[in-house]
């Protein structure tokens, strides 16, 4: 066979040649169809996603607004921060680097993967927020690391600069990461998982104001996803700022008069409801919750018996104890039964099998010393005749067992028993015994700081009462005015007018409370030139521990309670204090009096109209007995005539300032005592001349000290 030869059979059918040829223009026609869309039609679409491969839009966030107080001191600022983010879009492979990432920013390798897979269900181009408040080496590590971790970015932010020392933390608040929870609320609804809100106090309830809207930048990255210019921005709205209607001048006072002490403190202007003061202690640092709070100091807040995170001026419910006796005076009066009503004080009063005592045996006692005496037989006779149904009328009309309506969350409402909330609640009914405790503020009896000063303020003022708020109402709108007074509803602004004459009979009785004649109830916190009127209460605890005979410590002492305004009528100032396991009531008295007296002294000091300063009292004459040393070897000194050669006791009358010697008085003709040899001397012992020492102190030879006497201070 030839291999040159072409077998006729071999050659492809004309009709298999033309269908591949034509299959071929039709994959050239595709091709070119397709070039044509792309390139044509698509070219647009494709511009703008080219753009978007080259452009990186990131957040601009906006600056919280600050806080001030009612003159414009600055509470709480804003401070530059930076924290890391991880896209996992910009990077398929992430789990592989995150043993590198959790090295070069300093995390817990475990704490990173949870954080990544609690975010698992999130679309990948979320960002993640691994750490804030990152450091300049942290972030020069992710700027070296830009090509091998293109998934970490880093945003500027500005966090909270709270005030130290925990001042006012109640009050404004903090704020910290959106929740899961938060998320499912319609209230987030336009919030996304990383951004901050307000989470307690002022910062939650004007978080809307003070949030701001936040921005964004346009910026130009290579293909290593480097910043190389911008192309636009859209800047941030900073949130709005707020002046609270505090007083930092009197907040610092309060905070340093409750001190350490477990309670609260309400300073209150009775008149339009501004509080100037709130104190809740123990306290906490909102510092701590500007970044991320770490789980230990979490679980520690958490779990502290004391609830430092609680704010007890409007939430600790307790038994009032005898400032309820100012509501009972009302409904006295009011129903014309006090003004008669003369009771003879034995040390309690037990009509129903019961005996309920009176801690002292006051006598005689009417409705003008039944205040200042804080009788609790004179409230049991008075309660019995009014019954639990009027008291409960008076008692909600004036506010207890409702909320106030103030502009913080959280508030509570207390609790006002009645006949009818014992059926409803537990199927029973009510016993005239039981009206005897609620008469003297006990038995189911609850109020908040914030309600006593809201309604002992109102009494006080003839039986106006306000809405308690925080924030200055003229920088909000009508719309979020409303809303508020939605969010927050309460007894808000009421009047229930007080005949004149009994209102005089109140508070001329809250006025003697504070005198020093009434010692045992609040006299001690007399200030002198000040009108200045109050009532102080005592609760007993009931707790588990009272049940173990050997327990003993504070938890079962009685919490204590002082409410007091200046003046006595119409009062500029109302304030509460609370003393939980206090134990003795004048305590939070002398507290409160610190706040009143802080308060006033501003308001002279204002006015130009401070009191002169009371002239230092002279110094206090007085005789000192003391031995000069003689020469023993001259003579003999025992004899009685050694004419100065042994030790010589002298008698000087002295001139004493604060225990400190500061000169010789003019010998007195009558007892021809002095002090003929010495100027400044040296009181071996000091007391009238009338008494006698006991051993006569020999100072070292050569020397005269000018000691410090007994009981005295020095430097004063």
């Amino acid at each position: 066979m030839n291999p040159g030869r072409i077998d006729r059979n071999e050659k492809l059918p004309t009709l298999k040649l033309t269908l591949v040829q034509y299959g071929i223009l039709v994959m050239m026609l595709a091709l070119a169809a397709g070039l044509w869309r792309l390139q044509i039609l698509g070219a647009d679409n494709y511009r703008v996603l080219a753009e978007q491969n080259r452009i990186r839009k990131e957040p601009v966030m906006a600056a919280r607004g600050k806080l001030f107080d009612r003159e414009g001191r600055l509470v709480v600022d804003n401070y530059p921060s930076a924290s890391c983010f991880l896209i996992r879009e910009a990077n398929q492979n992430v789990d592989a680097d995150l043993p590198l990432i959790a090295r070069g920013l300093n995390l817990d390798l475990d704490q990173l993967r949870a954080t990544l897979r609690h975010y698992r269900a999130a679309p990948g181009y979320q960002p993640i927020p691994i750490k804030e408040e990152i450091t300049d080496d942290e972030r020069a590590f992710i700027e070296a690391h830009r090509n091998e971790l293109p998934e970490l970015e880093t945003l500027d932010v500005e966090r909270r600069l709270y005030p130290r020392d925990g001042f006012a933390s109640h009050l404004i608040g903090y704020v910290g990461e959106v929740s899961e929870d938060d998320l499912n609320n319609p209230r987030f609804a336009y919030y996304t998982p990383g951004d901050v809100v307000g989470k307690a106090g002022v910062e939650e309830t004007y978080d809307e104001l003070l949030r701001g809207t936040d921005g964004s930048r346009d910026v130009i990255v290579d293909s290593h996803g480097r910043e190389v210019g911008y192309l636009g921005i859209q800047h941030a709205v900073p949130g709005q700022d707020l002046k609270l209607t505090i007083d930092n001048d009197l907040q610092r006072a309060a905070e340093l008069a409750l001190g350490d002490r477990n309670g609260a403190i309400v300073a209150m202007d009775p008149r339009n409801g501004e509080i100037l003061a709130m104190v809740s202690r123990p306290s906490f640092d909102p510092n701590e919750f500007a970044v991320r709070i770490n789980r230990a100091n979490w679980n520690q807040l958490i779990t502290d018996p004391d609830r430092p995170l609680m704010n007890k001026a409007i939430q600790a419910q307790l038994a009032p104890g005898s400032t309820f006796k100012i509501l009972m005076s009302v409904a006295g009066l009011q129903e014309g039964i006090a003004q008669n009503l003369k009771v003879n004080c034995t040390g309690g009063w037990g009509p129903y099998g019961f005996f309920h005592h009176c801690d002292e045996h006051h006598g005689l006692v009417d409705i003008h010393n039944a205040i200042p005496f804080s009788c609790d037989t004179y409230y049991y006779q008075l309660g019995d005749k009014l019954g639990i149904d009027r008291i409960a009328k008076y008692a909600i009309a004036f506010g207890y067992g409702q909320k106030t309506g103030i502009d913080l969350p959280g508030e509570q409402a207390g609790l006002m028993p009645s006949a009818q909330w014992k059926v409803k609640n537990y199927h029973a009914k009510w016993y005239p015994d039981e009206t005897l405790d609620v008469a003297i503020g006990q038995g189911a009896v609850e109020a908040t700081p914030m309600q006593l000063a809201r309604i002992i303020g109102g009494i006080a003022s003839g039986g106006h009462m306000v809405r308690p708020h925080v924030v200055f109402p003229d920088q909000l709108s009508p719309d979020f005015k409303t809303a508020l007074q939605e969010s927050f509803p309460g007894t808000g602004e009421t009047n229930f007018p007080i005949d004149p004459e009994n209102w005089v009979t109140i508070t001329d009785g809250m006025y003697d409370v504070t005198q020093p004649a009434y010692f045992h109830t609040a006299g001690s916190a007399h200030l002198e030139g000040v009108d200045f009127g109050g009532k102080t209460g005592t609760a007993q605890v009931m707790s588990h521990q009272a049940l173990d005979k050997t327990t003993k410590g504070k938890s079962t002492d009685p919490n204590v309670w002082f409410v007091g305004v200046t003046p006595r009528r119409n009062p500029e100032l109302v304030v509460a204090v609370l003393w939980q396991n206090g134990n003795k009531s004048y305590y939070p008295a002398r507290i409160g009096a610190k706040v009143v007296s802080a308060y006033v002294e501003k308001q002279r000091r204002i006015a130009n109209n401070l009191q002169p300063p009371k002239t230092a009292p002279p110094p206090v004459e007085m005789t000192a007995i003391y031995t000069v040393p003689g020469n023993p070897s001259a003579a003999n000194a025992n004899s009685p005539n050694n004419n100065g050669a042994g030790d010589q006791v002298k008698v000087a009358r002295l001139l004493v300032d604060h225990g400190q010697v500061v000169g010789e008085a003019a010998p007195d003709p009558a007892t021809n005592l002095g002090a003929p040899s010495m100027r400044r001397s040296s009181a071996a012992w000091v007391g009238n001349h009338d008494s006698t020492p006991a051993t006569p102190h020999q100072p070292p030879s050569g020397s005269i000290p000018n000691p410090t006497l007994p009981g005295s201070r020095k430097g004063q």
